[in-house]
């Protein structure tokens, strides 16, 4: 069974730093594409970061909303994703998900929908606020 579970959650400040966590059980999370999306209240989904597959080089990619304040990284030992936020924005604030995919850019491209990717964790909450 697969499975993904997001942790790391939960409120900060602006400008304040967050790491949130994806186990992943089910595959090796080398072999796929792993993404990062999230969804802000009343918006629609945002990838907003990428690690390829090994095969690729474990290349990241970044929304320019997040470029040099996200860093996206993986621990093929452990099965699991991480997604290191600095210098958070109010506007950073959304339910976070980790996905995977067979490829980069997801399916949908430019937009985001869960039909670009095969697996998704349930998400976690983070709140950037004053």
């Amino acid at each position: 069974e697969v499975q993904l579970v997001e942790s790391g959650g939960g409120s900060v400040q602006p400008g304040g730093s967050l790491t949130l966590s994806c186990v992943v059980s089910g595959f090796t999370v080398n072999t796929y594409y792993m993404y990062w999306v999230r969804q802000a209240p009343g918006k629609g989904l945002e990838w907003i970061s990428c690690i390829a597959i090994d095969a690729s080089g474990g290349r990241q990619y970044y929304v320019d909303s997040v470029q040099g304040r996200a860093t996206i990284s993986r621990d093929n030992a452990k099965n699991t994703v991480f997604l290191q936020f600095n210098k958070m924005k109010t506007e950073d604030t959304a339910v976070y998900y980790c996905a995977a995919a067979r490829q980069w850019p997801p399916r949908s491209y430019p937009e985001t929908t869960w039909s670009a990717f095969n697996y998704r964790g349930q998400g976690t909450q983070v709140t950037v606020s004053s």
